[in-house]
């Protein structure tokens, strides 16, 4: 179901990041997040990044290899 919200700019990052980490679409990534919350019941986890000393978030390793070419293809799609 296609639908329009508003979320806090933190909470659309932390999407879009889980979104990247996993090779999933945003809307995906959001559907799964509500899904493992109801899950959890009343359990409060937060979830911490790591930063980079530049104060870049970084994910834990998945396996995948990033190129220069994949991150200037996603530059690129930004402007």
């Amino acid at each position: 179901m296609r639908t329009n919200v508003n979320i806090a700019e933190d909470a659309r990052e932390f999407a879009e990041y889980f979104a990247h980490a996993n090779g999933i679409t945003l809307g995906e990534a959001i559907t799964s997040l509500i899904r493992k919350s109801k899950d959890a019941g009343s359990v409060s986890a937060e979830i911490k990044f790591d930063r980079s000393p530049a104060g870049f978030p970084m994910l834990p390793p998945r396996g995948r290899v990033i190129t220069t070419e994949m991150v200037r293809a996603e530059i690129e799609d930004l402007l």
